[in-house]
């Protein structure tokens, strides 16, 4: 059985030491930059109609969480991914990250019907591009299991 869900947006929000070399890293990248959602200390990015990232001072970050923010080129909390279309747009997103100063934290992915890379922006989150063949990607093409 399969269940349609409806349409959402995610808007991920990440502490930045340096907001303006941040804006410019993430539109190397591809995202584009939303003003309606900025000042000083926050920029929106977007990477689709339902994919945004609000990019937010420490200060700003702080106003929304009592915890510590960590230092994320030493600590992982969270692992973001972005579907591309092929594996050439894996490599090209990812080459436009290492060019503009981001670096590669993990090795290549090839597992034939699934390819990806990783780059860690300028303050250290990390961000995985994969691409898969659906058609290929082992059981595909055998029912689902009933659901009791």
């Amino acid at each position: 059985m399969t269940m349609a869900l409806a349409p959402k947006m995610i808007f991920v929000n990440l502490p930045v030491t340096d907001l303006p070399a941040s804006i410019a890293f993430y539109e190397a990248v591809g995202a584009v930059r939303n003003d309606n959602f900025a000042d000083e200390q926050a920029q929106m990015l977007s990477f689709s109609e339902a994919i945004h990232v609000m990019l937010l001072t420490h200060a700003r970050f702080a106003g929304f969480t009592p915890r510590r923010i960590p230092d994320a080129g030493e600590t992982a909390q969270v692992l973001l991914a972005l579907s591309a279309g092929s594996r050439a747009e894996v490599d090209e997103i990812a080459d436009k990250a290492l060019a503009a100063g981001g670096t590669q934290p993990n090795p290549v992915q090839d597992h034939g019907f699934m390819y990806g890379r990783n780059f860690a922006d300028p303050d250290g989150h990390i961000w995985e591009v994969a691409w898969m063949d659906m058609e290929a990607m082992p059981g595909a093409g055998q029912e689902e299991p009933a659901i009791a």
